[in-house]
């Protein structure tokens, strides 16, 4: 059957065009119900269960099927997830709003409903002859989707009932609108609110913890005034924008102190690019992340960011008196210049809420069911949540879903998700840490895996079309011990003609992953690989990144070429690109290649290349540095994990050889040669990467650290900073440069991903290169697969697709790879910071030399070279006598008593893990020498614990 609505479209040149839209009805839509006679069968798929075994519910006693409306979908997804929910009818029209409205709630109700064990049945009502409603004259477009859902949920239960007339089966119709609820009682359809059903599943209390609190602004509780002033409408807020009366930016909230955040304004203006916010009310709800919409307050209210830290620890849920005293502290005496634009939230544009980990404060109430719920972010704000398993749930990690913030509450309200585990616990923390930095980590599902090639594999006649046999080379790789994603292996040889040829062969990932399908779609939402201290979370699927793209030895895999022709000088005379089959001849470390490079003893091809590609590799190194290319330092530490528990029992810093920086330079110059290929042939949409140079300002700090040491630092070009490091020399401190150059990396922005079509700036300022982009390592990143499958297009090696011409989603595409990179960096700094923590926990109290790398109004900063681990050694402590402080800017320098520390400084600490506060557990620094009294520790009693566990732990092993 068809129907067909025909409407009139004025076109752009002024003339009508006639559209008619065309809908199908059917007759062979199956119910999902198996054993229905009237539907033989017709459906495909996961089908509901014939007999429900549901838990039973005190309201509706009989086995029957739900049918939730849009709204239950939207924002009680937690207790659908639930395993007690099962056999649920999702409507076509349902899904569609939901789509519409929530692209994460939609994805995982795709996955509920691709779950075979949970029986959701997805009816497509909106082409079935039966349930199909067309909207009727004055009727809008939710009503008509309200009656549409109302008159399947009747047609399914007289369906139903032709089905069996002793088997009595119902479809309940769950919705927390009230009107649609009375409607649907009229239509003598089963209906009852979400918490009422819920609450009838008297087998399963747990489950109205995961109940979203839903009040809205119209129905507040009752009690309490009004604290925040009302957010303003959508309307409003654009109207506003477009005016200029308020500005539209992202809410980033201070993890040092709760009262105060900036809203970055969106926008090319310089002008009011960043606006502070400070108090409760004038923040006015808005959590980390969220955009909002800001009213600048008049230039006599401005305020300076605040150097105070505030956390908010009180109890007393509501007293907010206190909060505005608190606020005042901020306000401390600055000078004109330190203001800044101020402002105020009117309203919030899009919410930008995520599930957050956290720990329960349970309430001091005796059976209180109302507790707050302090988040492992301290950007967020405390949430307030109904349970009735609080006791079971202290001590312990868990997720909470925010639900809304009404204006006379102190707190935005939430439900429990998920219980992850004992706090502290090494599992329950790396999920933690994944979750809180938005690391996808979910096992990959069965449609991803569908595309991965069938084992057992091997190279076809078909895969070597368009491809070089280079499998005769004497090819090996060089990676850290341990590696089993190798993404990059090399081979250098003498030419006929005297000059050599040097070959980088990175694996070819984009053979196996093909544009737009599941495992293309995962791997770009995914971005990189997040390697942490004992795990790693895979780009793509083991198969691949272990396996078939892994360039092992002795084994044939497909790469991709990039090939050079080159004097002794290392000066290219050509380039060319090839996709290729190779046979690596050996799987090296660093260590063993260093070693075969230096033993006078071997001789054998693969040592004679390794020691050709080294000279080059110096060459090239040298070429690059006198250009301005940076060599700039960071502490990277490396733990040693004991075989059977896997807690850390050493830490230690990476040592880096010759062959690290061998292998970085092929890498260097082969991104380098792709870059400039795929610009030539694809100007507007190429894949590059450019690190921006940092505003002087970012300096500062670095010039005045050096100059209290004697040393001048230029930074007016990168070349001049690279000299000028070079330059700063101490004889009597040797470690000062190192220092320096780690100084030097805190000045420098942020390397990023963009489209060549969308900025004009491409220059690469760390590695002094003109164009820059990734190429070789597709296994791990995958920025790398698209720039692999535009230089096939452009060697003619593979075919287009219409997203790979696309600037604008390839600038959207970038974006999202940024943000993962960022994650990822974060994640894994969380991971060593986590695993430092098992190492002291284990190790005791333990002193150390330390040199200082900033020096704040009451601490200082300090870097341990032993462990490459930094932290912050405080002066002004809770309930001790404040020392004389002085602080000056200009140096910098803090003075303490009579004691000055400088930026570089020498000093002892002592290092404890302080577990006081189960959330944050952190590792505490206290000063030992210079010895300060009332500040310093003495030595000895830095030492009393510390060699006390090693003797026990020495008997006991012998």
């Amino acid at each position: 059957m068809l129907k067909s609505k025909t409407f009139l479209k004025k076109t752009r040149a002024g003339g009508v065009m006639k559209i008619v839209r065309e809908h199908y009805l059917r007759d062979d839509i199956g119910c999902g119900a198996p054993g229905c006679a009237a539907c033989g069968g017709a459906h495909e798929g996961p089908v509901l269960e014939p007999q429900p075994l549901d838990p039973a519910s005190s309201l509706c006693p009989q086995p029957h099927y739900l049918l939730p409306d849009t709204n239950v979908l939207l924002h009680q997804i937690d207790v659908l997830e639930d395993p007690a929910i099962r056999n649920v009818i999702v409507l076509q029209t349902v899904l569609q709003e939901v789509r519409n409205r929530s692209a994460p709630v939609y994805k995982r109700i795709r996955d509920v409903t691709n779950n075979q064990e949970k029986h959701f049945y997805t009816f497509t009502n909106e082409h079935h002859r039966e349930t199909y409603v067309e909207q009727e004259q004055g009727e809008n477009a939710n009503d008509r989707n309200d009656r549409a859902i109302r008159v399947a949920a009747k047609w399914y239960n007289e369906h139903l009932k032709k089905m069996s007339a002793e088997n009595q089966l119902q479809v309940i119709f769950i919705t927390n609108d009230r009107k649609n609820k009375e409607k649907a009682i009229e239509e003598g359809i089963p209906a009852f609110t979400c918490e009422e059903y819920v609450k009838s599943l008297t087998a399963n209390p747990e489950l109205i913890d995961r109940l979203a609190c839903l009040s809205e602004e119209g129905n507040e509780i009752e009690s309490g005034k009004i604290i925040f002033s009302e957010h303003l409408p959508l309307s409003k807020l654009q109207q506003g924008i477009k005016s200029g009366t308020y500005l539209q930016g992202t809410f980033r909230a201070s993890r040092e102190n709760y009262l105060e955040a900036t809203v970055w304004v969106h926008g090319d203006t310089e002008e009011n690019k960043e606006i502070i916010l400070q108090g409760l009310k004038n923040l006015n709800r808005a959590i980390h992340e969220d955009i909002v919409a800001v009213e600048l307050l008049p230039k006599n209210q401005w305020v300076a960011p605040s150097s105070v830290v505030l956390h908010d620890e009180g109890q007393n849920e509501d007293d907010v008196e206190k909060e505005e005293e608190r606020a005042r502290i901020l306000k401390t005496a600055v000078n004109e210049k330190m203001l800044k634009p101020t402002g105020r939230v009117v309203g919030i544009i899009k919410r930008n809420w995520r599930p957050y980990c956290g720990m329960l404060s349970k309430s001091d109430i005796k059976e209180s069911r109302r507790h707050l719920f302090t988040p492992a972010d301290k950007r967020i704000p405390r949430i307030r949540i109904e349970t009735r398993q609080a006791s079971t749930l202290e001590g312990r990690r868990i997720i909470v879903a925010v639900d809304g913030w009404p204006r006379n509450s102190r707190y935005p309200n939430g439900h429990f998700v998920k219980n992850l585990g004992e706090v502290g616990d090494k599992e329950t923390e790396t999920e933690v840490l994944l979750l809180e930095h938005d690391v996808p980590h979910q096992p990959f599902s069965q449609a991803v895996l569908s595309f991965l090639p069938k084992m057992p594999w091997s190279i076809t006649e078909q895969d070597m079309k368009n491809r070089e046999d280079l499998r005769h080379l004497c090819v090996c790789s060089v990676d850290p011990p341990g590696c089993t994603d190798i993404d990059d292996a090399l081979h250098c040889r003498e030419l006929e003609n005297g000059n050599l040829e040097v070959g980088v062969h990175i694996a070819d990932v984009s053979h196996f992953i093909r544009p737009g399908n599941a495992l293309d779609q995962e791997s770009a939402r995914r971005g990189t690989t997040v390697y942490l201290c004992e795990k790693r979370i895979d780009m793509v699927p083991e198969l691949l990144s272990s396996n078939l793209c892994s360039l092992r030895c002795n084994v044939d895999r497909l790469a991709f070429s990039c090939i050079w022709e080159m004097n002794r000088k290392a000066e290219i005379l050509k380039t060319r690109f090839t996709k290729s089959a190779i046979n690596s001849k050996a799987s090296l470390t660093y260590a063993e290649a260093q070693m075969r490079i230096d033993s006078a003893a071997m001789n054998d091809d693969i040592t004679t290349s390794l020691r050709r590609l080294n000279k080059l590799a110096k060459i090239l190194k040298k070429r690059r540095i006198e250009k301005g290319a940076l060599t700039l330092s960071s502490p990277e530490v490396r733990f040693h994990m004991d075989s059977e528990t896997h807690d850390p029992i050493d830490l230690q810093t990476k040592e880096l050889r010759e062959t690290n920086s061998m292998v970085e330079e092929f890498m260097l110059l082969a991104n380098i040669s792709v870059a400039k290929k795929i610009h030539e042939e694809f100007s507007e949409h190429a894949l590059l990467r450019k690190h921006p140079a940092p505003p002087p300002s970012n300096y500062e700090i670095l010039i005045k650290a050096a100059k209290s040491k004697n040393l001048e630092i230029k930074t007016d070009t990168a070349k001049s900073l690279a000299d000028s490091l070079d330059r700063a020399d101490s004889p009597s401190f040797p470690y000062l440069n190192t220092l320096l150059r780690i100084l030097a990396t805190r000045c420098m922005m942020q390397a990023v991903y963009f489209c060549s079509g969308m900025d004009n700036d491409f220059h690469h300022y760390g590695l002094a290169s003109p164009i820059y982009t990734h190429f070789t390592s597709p296994i791990r990143r995958y920025a790398d697969i698209i720039v692999h499958r535009l230089l096939a297009v452009a060697i003619r090696a593979d075919c287009t697709y219409p997203e790979l011409t696309d600037k604008h989603k390839l600038a959207d595409l970038c974006k999202n790879l940024n943000f993962r990179h960022k994650m990822a960096q974060y994640a894994q700094r969380a991971s060593v910071a986590f695993h430092t923590q098992l190492f002291f926990k284990s190790k005791g109290i333990v002193s150390e030399e330390a040199y200082i790398l900033f020096v704040r109004k009451n601490a200082i900063v300090v870097l341990i070279p032993k462990y490459g681990l930094e932290g912050t050694v405080f002066f002004e402590e809770k309930d001790k006598p404040k020392p004389r402080l002085f602080y000056d800017d200009e140096i910098p320098s803090l003075k303490i008593e009579d004691t000055v520390f400088h930026i570089f400084d020498k000093v002892k600490v002592k290092i404890m893990l302080d577990s006081s506060n189960l959330q944050h557990q952190k590792i505490r620094m206290s000063l030992v020498e210079p010895q300060i009294p009332g500040i310093s520790i003495p030595t000895d009693a830095s030492n009393m614990d510390i060699n006390e566990p090693e003797r026990k732990k020495k008997k006991i092993e012998k």
